[in-house]
């Protein structure tokens, strides 16, 4: 078997990470700060999950598709192994995590929304097929909806990887009948759904991340022929039309394609000219942006109705000063889950993978995958 060569470590698409889940953290924290105004920006922190599902395509593909398109040390099984030890063990946690808080609740006397503790959504929340349309509403850890996708996306990504291999050599053309096609889609679905694809979670989630997720691995294909040149330059312009965008409110899908461009963009910057988005800190809160996008529901929840109760906040509107105590609980709480539940988890699963393989004498699909030989660097979506 052909020996896999090492991926890059793209360090400044890791730091991204971050921003994005920062960006759904707002979006989600905002309503429990007590001021007079909501920056537009603010509103639509929701496409940070966009921000994510293009980074998802792009990375996997840069650590997979040469494997997968000349069939030489992939392994589906091994991917999709991969894959439920990267998000499984932590969703695990925060499902039970919220169904503790909302037992604990409802036995106190407290109440919570009727969808959180909606048991009928709780088989389709443990097989990640959530937002697949199989719940009944947004229950549990409403955010996990965007995992349920991921795993869509994960088990569909052979086809993906078929069809990108075979535009491999054509990534401008490739890039631009993705963005046509995904252009079309936003549009179509919301004149037939009566609102933007870009909004769907539980319902439509899983067709939420095609189009994102293909113009992930049809940008690769331009990254892949060569980094762009003035890579900065190309992310500092698609950043700026990205907050624009989102700040005027401009149409979802416009801020969709800005960030396709700002990964684009990183991506050809060297780590060694990247400064802040290379650093060691900006690549920790990378590395834990999972665990930060999976612990803000619970942790808001807890948070805002312990300081709520404290400051006498009938409305959960808390003091700005109360609001940031609150904020700053997710990174200490994130890195803890890491730590103590997302690494060891992935290393654990990964490990007994690996055994089972050796046992049977064929590797167990993972001891000469790429992304095996890129786990120093842990900078995989």
């Amino acid at each position: 078997m052909t020996p896999v060569q090492t991926p890059a470590d793209l360090r400044p698409l890791t730091t991204l990470r971050f921003l994005a889940a920062l960006w759904v953290v707002l979006f989600a924290a905002w309503p429990h700060l007590d001021v007079s105004f909501v920056p537009v920006a603010v509103t639509r922190g929701y496409l940070g999950v966009e921000v994510f599902f293009v980074l998802s395509g792009f990375i996997l593909s840069h650590v997979y598709l040469e494997a997968a398109g000349r069939r030489e040390g992939f392994s589906y099984r091994g991917f999709l192994w991969a894959r439920i030890a990267r998000v499984y063990p932590l969703h695990l946690v925060t499902l039970a995590g919220m169904i503790a808080l909302g037992v604990g609740a409802t036995v106190a006397g407290l109440t919570v929304s009727e969808s959180l503790l909606d048991w009928r959504s709780l088989p389709a929340h443990l097989t990640l097929t959530h937002a697949w349309g199989l719940a009944s509403s947004a229950a549990f850890n409403h955010p996990s909806w965007s995992i349920s996708a991921e795993w869509f996306a994960y088990l569909s990504f052979p086809a993906f990887a078929f069809v990108a291999w075979r535009m491999r050599e054509r990534p401008v053309l490739a890039t631009g009948i993705v963005a046509a096609l995904a252009v079309t889609l936003y549009a179509v679905f919301q004149q037939l759904a009566g609102f933007s694809l870009t909004e769907a979670t539980f319902r439509w989630g899983a067709l939420r991340i095609v189009p994102c997720f293909a113009l992930g691995c049809a940008l690769y294909l331009i990254h892949r022929r060569a980094p762009v040149r003035h890579g900065a330059l190309l992310a500092l312009a698609s950043a700026a039309g990205l907050l624009v965008c989102a700040s005027l409110g401009l149409w979802d899908p416009l801020v969709v394609l800005c960030a396709g461009g700002l990964i684009l963009g990183l991506g050809g910057v060297d780590n060694s000219r990247a400064g802040v988005f290379a650093s060691k800190a900006g690549v920790y809160l990378g590395e834990i942006s999972y665990s930060v996008y999976m612990v803000c529901a619970p942790v808001l929840l807890l948070g805002v109705n312990v300081a709520a109760r404290l400051t006498g906040a009938d409305d959960k509107r808390l003091h700005v000063i109360v609001w940031l105590g609150v904020i700053a609980l997710i990174p200490v709480a994130a890195a803890a889950t890491y730590h103590l539940v997302e690494r060891p988890a992935r290393k654990a699963l990964r490990g007994l993978a690996a055994r089972n393989g050796q046992a049977r004498g064929d590797g167990g699909g993972q001891a000469n995958s790429p992304e095996r030989v890129l786990q120093p660097s842990e900078t995989i979506v």
